[in-house]
């Protein structure tokens, strides 16, 4: 169960420490140099998302055959991306998916040292603590939230979150398709700046979900949800192009930048996932300072059989997540659907609902705004296909200038 609400009080003296308690930041010259975010002095801390990962399944923890997943005495080094900075964090672990208990034996944040490799920043690591425990258990099917952790967090820059399991927790809830390598070791080496311990490496996100800073200068969260569009499939890996993440450089720290993108999802039956009408209470509407949602969905349900649907269904599925994101305070940011013209899946039928989808979008009726993704990446000579310079080659995902295209394409002014 999340402890979200339980630390309403605690934040605000962890506030009133970090003023106080300057000497206990990280140096200038520790991190990245980023020019300050410039809001109202009289603006008060609140927790806002810095970075998250929807669960999408169970998979194994090691990379090597053989080996049962939740392994007893390993430790999980993941590197997650800052989109704002803040004075203190909280760590978001969940056992989703998981069939048993998940025995957590110790979490641990840092700055991550360079652009790759899993060496902390020295004088950055801090113990992670549950109800100022350093283990914690997980019910099958829960999450937990991690009490502040007193630390200086970038922005634009990378953590390591650092799970140790002492013992075997069954199924591993995680988020393939990361496109960002983590680290593994065996023992527990989760208080250990040097890397050196980590010799194995993985595509995947374990266990965490979420990280929060504490912070006075961001204005709220943006939520990009959608599929594997979002998530990032054929971005390079390690250098964070996803379209998301272009939209967060833009913003440079003025809004946290979450993306709750799940590769295969759909927006109105399971498919590599829960639906994203399904899955909307978790991902999105409870997203720590969650402003505006941008919904970028519908692609996999006019192509994928046997449950491809018409467009009709999605317009109607997409109407009721803005009711409901309304219903919560959010402002709802829609995208038309992306060309998909010489994919195998992508049949005239395909392509009649996807114009469908397109034309009701682009009305004004469903979303607050809307951005055109069709518009900015189709070619201009045959507007059923993705411009060459846009496509990653399998004619359904962008290439990396395609998606840096798709977050300059989001107008930060209706955000």
């Amino acid at each position: 169960m999340s402890k979200r609400q339980g630390y309403a009080g605690l934040a605000a003296l962890m506030a009133a420490v970090v003023l106080i308690c300057g000497g206990i930041y990280l140096g200038v010259g520790a991190v990245k140099d980023k020019p300050p975010v410039r809001t109202p002095a009289a603006a008060a801390p609140v927790w806002i998302g810095t970075w998250s990962a929807a669960p999408v399944g169970v998979a194994p923890l090691v990379t090597a055959p053989g080996i049962p997943s939740g392994r007893d005495g390993r430790s999980v080094r993941n590197v997650v991306h800052t989109s704002i900075g803040g004075t203190a964090a909280r760590v978001t672990v969940s056992n989703l998916f998981g069939t048993l208990p998940l025995r957590i034996s110790g979490v641990s944040l840092a700055v991550r040292a360079g652009d790759d490799g899993p060496d902390a920043v020295r004088g950055t690591l801090r113990p992670v603590t549950f109800d100022r425990a350093p283990g914690a258990t997980v019910a099958p099917g829960g999450q937990l939230v991690s009490d502040p952790v007193v630390l200086r967090i970038p922005y634009d820059s990378d953590l390591l979150v650092t799970v140790h399991t002492s013992a075997p927790g069954g199924p591993v809830t995680s988020h393939p398709h990361a496109r960002q390598t983590s680290y593994l070791a065996d023992g527990d080496h989760t208080r250990e700046e040097a890397g050196d311990a980590y010799t194995m490496e993985t595509r995947a996100w374990h266990h965490v979900t979420a990280v929060d800073v504490l912070t006075s200068q961001a204005r709220g969260a943006v939520v990009a949800v959608g599929d594997s569009i979002t998530d990032g499939v054929s971005s390079t890996p390690d250098t964070n192009r996803r379209w998301p993440d272009v939209l967060a450089d833009r913003l440079a720290g003025r809004y946290g930048v979450l993306n709750e993108g799940i590769s295969g999802n759909r927006l109105l039956s399971h498919d590599r996932g829960p639906s994203t009408l399904d899955r909307l209470d978790r991902d999105v509407l409870s997203r720590s300072g969650a402003r505006t949602v941008i919904v970028a969905i519908g692609i996999n349900d006019v192509l994928r059989a046997p449950y491809a649907t018409t467009g009709d269904g999605v317009v109607t599925g997409l109407t009721d997540l803005t009711r409901r994101a309304h219903a919560h305070g959010l402002r709802v940011i829609g995208t038309t659907l992306l060309p998909c013209g010489g994919h195998p899946r992508c049949t005239p039928a395909a392509e009649t609902e996807r114009v469908r989808v397109n034309a009701a979008i682009r009305s004004g009726g469903i979303f607050d705004a809307v951005v055109d993704f069709d518009r900015a990446l189709r070619d201009p000579y045959a507007p059923h296909r993705l411009s060459p310079v846009y496509d990653s080659g399998d004619h359904l995902h962008p290439s990396d200038a395609g998606y840096a295209r798709m977050g300059a394409s989001v107008d930060t002014k209706a955000l």
